[in-house]
């Protein structure tokens, strides 16, 4: 068997998906739509509107395609893969009814709250119920959180340090539209102390695996300071948790929201993103997503020997087999940004010194914000290229000084970066045995 795949999305999380997939010997042909300039090491570039589903459709039709794996979450709670499915097109991604589960906050939080599935306490207010929230911010403790209900691009939440900051957020949510339609109605939630940890499910809706853990950052300056963005940096390798942690998740987390999600008429088949944080209490939920995480998935495909396109595979099919997959090595991924993200800023700078880091052992270079002007490779977003260094033998610490030693190498106009990636994770890392 020879599979045909599409990769849907032009980012980071894409260019590293397309490089997984190309490792594997089921492949045949490799298109990204519309890609960028590092899939197109890996993949066929298509410039295609992914948000034109009669355009992807006619495509895949044409093409033969076999299997389509859609990144992005916005294509995915649109409906995507309803529309694929109807033309017998397998997809690796959840339905619309399924992505609603990070479409709608205040869904997530019915199902987690129906479910038993630990998380924050909570209240949710629509748009017409501003006087009700604001009531309600006067009972609550700060910090709080504020989080609107739709898509925000990562950055619908707002952690507030008390009254006034809170009911100004409030207000230029509902009566502001500062989201659109996205903050029409919003979770106010506990504020939650503790370690995050990201964890990928691949699932057929019953059967699942877990892939390594990892941990990002969110916050734009070191020491998580600063405003949300999509995410700044991330490491992932196996004993950032210890295997009761992993039961617990599974048992109390991964199989009541697979069963819950069921028993709703979502049965959730693609990758379902559990965004934790360790707390005094337990492990809880912050965040589901309903595809892979951007920039976590650039690190965890790194640490995953097994072919990702196979499992990958037989869920979309519908039902997974392969069970015995191994996690392996460690990996770390710094964002380099452009100054002034995640508000205003500058592209269209040429980028220099890529060449000279791509040669050099351990390290890769995905590639997020860019494309090519005249034959010359220039910035072309907030987030600009993902720099990652992994491997099976050397310390994490080692990696960490590999990834910013490369990241000092490339050089472009008002380039910004982390300076504190993955350094909390040297503690927690233990060599393969």
């Amino acid at each position: 068997m020879k599979l045909n795949v599409v990769v849907i999305g032009s980012g980071g999380r894409e260019d590293a998906l397309c490089w997984k997939l190309a490792q594997s010997p089921l492949l045949n042909k490799l298109f990204a739509l519309p890609g960028n300039p590092g899939t197109m090491r890996f993949a066929e570039n298509i410039d295609l509107n992914i948000t034109d589903f009669n355009e992807i459709s006619n495509f895949c039709i044409k093409n033969i395609i076999d299997l389509v794996v859609v990144g992005p979450e916005v294509p995915l709670v649109n409906g995507l893969a309803d529309h694929l499915l109807s033309f017998g097109i397998k997809v690796f991604g959840p339905t619309k009814s399924a992505a609603e589960i990070e479409g709608s906050k205040v869904f997530a939080k019915y199902l987690m709250k129906k479910y038993d599935i630990p998380t924050a306490s909570y209240e949710t207010f629509n748009v017409n119920q501003r006087n009700e929230a604001i009531q309600y911010l006067q009972r609550v403790s700060y910090p709080t959180v504020i989080k609107v209900d739709g898509l925000a691009a990562g950055k619908g939440v707002t952690i507030c340090n008390d009254y006034d900051s809170a009911q100004k957020i409030i207000d230029k949510i509902f009566l502001g539209k500062l989201f659109g339609d996205a903050g029409n109605k919003i979770v106010i939630e506990e504020f939650l102390t503790g370690e995050e940890v990201s964890v990928f499910v691949l699932t057929d809706g019953e059967k699942y695996i877990l892939l390594n853990p990892a941990q990002d950052y969110k916050k734009v300056y070191d020491g998580d300071r600063g405003k949300n963005t999509g995410g700044m940096g991330s490491y992932s390798f196996s004993s950032i948790l210890d295997e009761d942690k992993i039961r617990e998740i599974q048992k109390k987390i991964v199989e009541p929201t697979l069963i819950g999600l069921k028993t709703e008429g979502r049965k959730f088949s693609g990758c379902l993103y559990c965004g934790l944080i360790e707390t005094v209490n337990g492990i809880k939920v912050i965040e589901f997503n309903c595809r892979f995480g951007d920039p976590e998935t650039q690190v965890v495909v790194q640490t995953l020997k097994s072919d990702l396109l196979q499992i990958i595979y037989e869920i979309a099919s519908g039902e997974l087999k392969s069970f015995d997959i191994i996690n392996r090595s460690a990996a770390i991924c710094v964002v380099l940004t452009s100054d002034g993200y995640p508000d205003t800023f500058e592209k269209g700078f040429e980028i220099f010194g890529l060449s000279e880091v791509e040669e050099i052992e351990n390290i890769r270079v995905f590639h997020a914000g860019t494309k090519f002007e005249d034959s010359i490779l220039i910035t072309n977003g907030g987030r600009v290229l993902n720099i990652t260094a992994s491997s099976q033998t050397k310390h994490f610490s080692e990696l960490v000084e590999l990834v910013y030693n490369a990241a000092e190498k490339i050089q472009f106009e008002n380039k910004y970066f982390r300076s504190d990636i993955g350094r909390k994770g040297i503690r927690k890392f233990k060599p393969e045995q």
